[in-house]
């Protein structure tokens, strides 16, 4: 059943009980005026005919269609309480005298709503009233009187009427280059928009060059951007490039190819449900968080980021309502992906009672785990750690992320493929650094040799190093700008050996390898100096090109 026909069931079901007013949280007025009519119309859905009027402070109480004139809602109610023809109204506006924004609700028209609620209730004409608002905090007084209902965004089939009336209506002027697939895929990245916003969407999409097809999935995409955007809860990240950008988890990637995908409705022919999400945890600066960056390219989905720090509020309550609303909004744009980044600092005192916050820690986690335990939609949620013995344990049991895998230290064929990433961009964008230096496989496997014990970032940050070095006396890139770089860069297998060696223990028996390994890992002596990197005396590091 679709979204629009549940809900005009449901209005059917409140009308023919005589609930004498329905509130509708939702932008779209349009739609729920149209499943008014469709009711208001249909000899089978309601015992008596009823007739539509509508009301908005500008057109004041009016018939669908007519001009109308301003009108206060006071006086708009009390000409709906004189009709003697059953009628359904459908009133927009009023959040703006009903508390909302925190302003304090206007008691007249919290009267007058009573007052028509109990006259709607018992009279001898069967009316309804029907509150459309985009966001409506109701007044205490009307909380046990009014009957709330959901209005759904738009399904697939919604969108997909959206786009083949647009197609038909510009047939003539644009090229429809949409296969079946392509099609599917469209309509799927126009979920969580409006009707509104997906016109907006789709017709922007024709209008940048007259001709539809799969590349314009990324203008869709953006007008999802705009939505978040509008959030100060979610960030939406851009696509950081391609998955191949990542060095080595092969693992790890194949895994998240695997189930490239899997929302699309023919995925449901394998029996399968869309995949839950994924813990990555491992050593910092081995290609977490850019794996998560690159994952909206792999799946096409856009990337939005919870900072559960911006969840926590001040005002009781608050923290909680932020993280549902959080959530919701992801959901809304579904099929979507969710990075919480670095998830020990937002969740990690949720297991301690000495938080010292009464509890709210407590409560938004609480509310984050139900939700990751329940959800039906197309939300991957993608978390990554670098301390994951700072987690409470119930977010890594079974049921809450689809696997755990862990990132270590890249191995010598992964260190060659990241040297080979870097330098080859440098080159490809840097003309000054071309000429001297040759990116052949002896120089990138030297380079791997001699970075033993480094993670991907500090071999980028050696290749920038080494930039610099070059730009600071306007010459050519050099071999020897690079082996300064790593020789005086004390990578964290060093600095933080202990650490790294908890982290290797923990997902020992725990976690999935993101990597095949393809060699030994160096032990990690007690002082934080891999044997193999010791010098003659035992102290600083020796490498060797």
């Amino acid at each position: 059943m679709g979204s629009t026909a549940g809900f005009r069931d449901t209005l059917v079901d409140l009308i023919r009980a005589r609930h004498p007013v329905l509130v509708v949280e939702t932008h779209e007025a349009e739609r729920v005026i149209g499943a008014v009519q469709s009711i208001a119309t249909d000899p089978t859905a309601l015992r008596s005919a009823r007739q539509v009027m509508c009301y908005s402070v500008s057109r004041g109480l009016h018939y669908p269609g007519d001009p109308g004139r301003p009108q206060v809602a006071e006086a708009a109610l009390a000409a709906a309480a004189a009709m003697t023809r059953p009628t359904i109204f459908v009133f927009q506006d009023l959040h703006h005298f009903l508390g909302s924004d925190g302003q304090t609700p206007d008691a007249i028209l919290v009267r007058a709503i009573l007052d028509v609620a109990a006259a709607f209730k018992v009279g001898d004409v069967p009316h309804t009233l029907v509150i459309v608002s985009p966001a409506l905090d109701l007044p205490p007084d009307l909380e046990k009187v009014v009957s709330v209902v959901d209005l759904p965004l738009p399904d697939t089939d919604e969108i997909e009427e959206v786009l083949d009336a647009i197609i038909e209506a510009n047939a003539a002027g644009i090229q429809n280059r949409l296969t079946p697939e392509d099609k599917v895929r469209l309509v799927h990245a126009a979920r969580g928009l409006t009707r509104w916003e997906a016109e907006n969407a789709f017709a922007r999409a024709i209008a940048g060059d007259r001709v539809l097809d799969v590349t314009d999935i990324d203008r869709v995409i953006d007008e999802k951007r705009q939505t978040i955007r509008k959030s100060a809860l979610l960030e939406f990240v851009p696509p950081a490039g391609s998955i191949d950008d990542v060095g080595g988890l092969e693992n790890l990637k194949r895994w998240l190819a695997k189930r490239n995908g899997s929302w699309l409705p023919d995925a449901a022919r394998w029996g399968i449900s869309p995949p839950k999400g994924v813990l990555i945890t491992g050593v910092p600066g081995c290609g977490k968080s850019l794996t998560a960056k690159c994952m909206s390219s792999l799946w096409g989905l856009p990337l939005l980021r919870l900072d559960v720090g911006k969840i926590f509020s001040g005002l009781v309550g608050s923290s909680e309502l932020n993280m549902r609303a959080s959530l919701r909004l992801a959901e809304a744009v579904a099929p979507s992906i969710l990075w919480i980044d670095e998830i020990e600092k937002g969740f990690g005192s949720a297991s301690s009672a000495q938080s010292g916050d009464s509890g709210t820690s407590q409560r938004v986690f609480g509310t984050f785990l139900t939700w990751m335990q329940e959800k039906s939609s197309s939300v991957f949620v993608i978390a990554t750690a670098n301390k994951i013995d700072a987690l409470p344990p119930e977010l890594l049991r079974k049921g809450r992320f689809d696997e755990i895998f862990f990132v270590d230290l890249p191995t010598d064929s992964e260190r060659r493929t990241i040297w080979s990433l870097h330098l080859g961009k440098r080159l490809r964008e840097g003309e000054a650094l071309g000429g001297e230096l040759a990116l052949t496989e002896q120089l990138v496997a030297d380079l791997a040799a001699g970075t033993d014990g480094f993670s991907g970032a500090e071999i980028e940050q050696a290749v920038v190093a080494a930039c610099f070095d070059a730009f600071a006396e306007r010459r050519a890139l050099r071999v020897e700008d690079l082996q300064r770089a790593v020789v005086s860069t004390v990578p964290l297998s060093v600095t933080q050996a202990e650490q790294v060696a908890t982290i290797r223990e923990w997902a020992a028996s725990r976690a999935v390898a993101a990597t095949v390994s393809d060699e030994p890992l160096a032990p990690i002596g007690p002082h934080g100096i891999s044997p193999l990197d010791a010098g003659p005396d035992g102290g600083g590091r020796k490498v060797v090109f």
